[in-house]
């Protein structure tokens, strides 16, 4: 019995390892170095490999598909925002994974800030996760790698008129009330 792994196909040891539940196998990539010395035979039997990514760093051949495959592997997505009437910032990109939660809109207001989600109206996302660029997309649109994301948040007058202003008002004045009593020094009203 083999114990190699080769792409999907896994070995009796893996199998028996998930069993007992005491391996935890992670995803890796095979870097090759020095392609620059291959010929181009030998690295493109190399680079059809699933897993493996050739490159050369004194000439610095393919830097950006281990960058890429990088960024593959590891579930990144980058988001870049925008505001209105600005070019988008495509410098500081908000990075999305599968373990914070996911690639929706709602994930980037998080990120943002926490209030953005109970104020947000709609979004106007450009890139491939839309059928037209730009498109008006709701808070459960998924995002895709390098997409560009304006928020549009409800106006003052919008967000009077939700059911629940009232009570996220008191409560934003209570926690500003206790916290200034703290920093004074005074004891909290009874209610």
């Amino acid at each position: 019995v083999s114990t190699q792994s080769t792409g999907d196909d896994h070995s009796v040891d893996e199998l028996i390892d998930v069993i007992e539940g005491n391996r935890h196998y992670v995803k890796c990539i095979y870097v090759y170095n020095k392609c620059d010395q291959l010929t181009v035979e030998q690295i493109d039997a190399i680079a059809r490999r699933p897993h493996h990514v050739v490159l050369s760093c004194t000439p610095a051949l393919n830097h950006d598909g281990l960058l890429h495959a990088c960024w593959r592997y590891l579930g990144l997505v980058r988001v870049y925002t925008k505001r209105r009437g600005a070019r988008p910032d495509l410098d500081d990109p908000i990075i999305l994974t599968g373990a914070r939660g996911g690639f929706k809109v709602k994930n980037v207001c998080a990120q943002i800030h926490k209030d953005l989600e109970l104020n947000f109206k709609h979004a106007i996302v450009w890139g491939t996760s839309v059928r037209y660029s730009p498109m008006r997309v709701g808070i459960d649109h998924e995002l895709h790698d390098e997409d560009v994301i304006q928020i549009v948040t409800k106006t003052a007058s919008e967000q009077t008129k939700d059911k629940n202003y009232g009570a996220r008002v008191q409560a934003y004045y209570d926690q500003w009330h206790a916290t200034k009593s703290r920093k004074l020094g005074k004891k909290p009203l009874k209610s």
